[in-house]
């Protein structure tokens, strides 16, 4: 459950009988929310009213166990929109985390869909299971998550509609994609630097089995509208990663040449003319 005081903070709650959530304003026994309608108004002890609502999956995001960073809702939006993800889709994601974007990739491809996620940390792997059980109050049918790495681990003979690589080095798994990617389908990369970006464009590009990559990042301004007073608000979730897709093409197939000339020296000294 979500509690949200007059001043808009958020809390996540678990409930369970005989139990009270605590603040500074005051205590709030559990036993007055279990079984009362979704959107309902309590109040603490002190006075102060709460509204209650079952959270949001990116409510949940947000406010989740973290074992590695999360990926924000505003990114997990856009990798399953532009990632495609559809439901009844083969998904392998690659750096589970603590389980924020395993969360929207399941709910994405639904239960007739298969989400192989592989984290190489057992302790990450832990919180992203308890993350994505605790979503979905109990394990989601559709998940496979195996702790390891994805090199050591490689499904064989298995092929997949999606790759989403969650990883500090995704440039090393281009060719595990080529080879778990059936044609058409799609990789998707989010990386939070722009070393890292520059590398895993241009190895997908080196790779010679995908479409010309495509690479943005998002930032999200909220707006302050209380009648004629409209404004930006002071604070805006700015960069938190940068997001790099690109389609498999057909076996035996190369890329186009780009014909978009590249910048004087973009490729280095070995690259410039002179």
């Amino acid at each position: 459950m979500q509690l949200t005081d007059p001043k808009g903070r958020k809390h996540l709650v678990t409930l369970a009988d005989g139990q009270s959530f605590h603040t500074h304003r005051g205590s709030l026994a559990h036993d007055e929310l279990i079984g009362q309608p979704d959107g309902s108004v309590v109040h603490s002890s002190g006075g102060t009213p709460y509204v209650a609502l079952r959270p949001l999956l990116a409510d949940f995001t947000l406010g989740m166990g973290r074992g590695a960073a999360v990926v924000y809702p505003k990114d997990a939006a856009h990798i399953v929109a532009f990632a495609d993800i559809f439901p009844g889709a083969r998904v392998l994601e690659a750096g589970a985390g603590s389980g924020a974007l395993s969360c929207w990739l399941l709910r994405a491809a639904g239960e007739g869909g298969l989400v192989a996620s592989y984290e190489r940390r057992p302790d990450f792997a832990e919180v992203a299971r308890r993350n994505v059980e605790k979503f979905f109050g109990g394990p989601h049918p559709a998940w496979r998550l195996t702790v390891g790495d994805l090199a050591d681990a490689e499904p064989a003979g298995e092929l997949f509609d999606r790759v989403v690589l969650d990883m500090l080095a995704p440039w090393e798994f281009t060719g595990a994609a080529e080879r778990l990617l059936i044609p058409g389908g799609l990789i998707c990369c989010y990386v939070a630097t722009t070393t890292q970006l520059s590398r895993i464009t241009e190895a997908l590009r080196g790779q010679g089995c995908f479409d010309e990559p495509a690479a943005w990042e998002t930032l999200v301004r909220g707006w302050h509208v209380d009648g004629l007073a409209v404004r930006p608000e002071h604070r805006m979730v700015g960069h938190t990663g940068f997001v790099v897709t690109a389609r498999r093409l057909a076996d035996g197939v190369t890329p186009p040449p780009r014909r978009r000339r590249p910048a004087k020296g973009a490729q280095g000294a070995e690259g410039s003319q002179a």
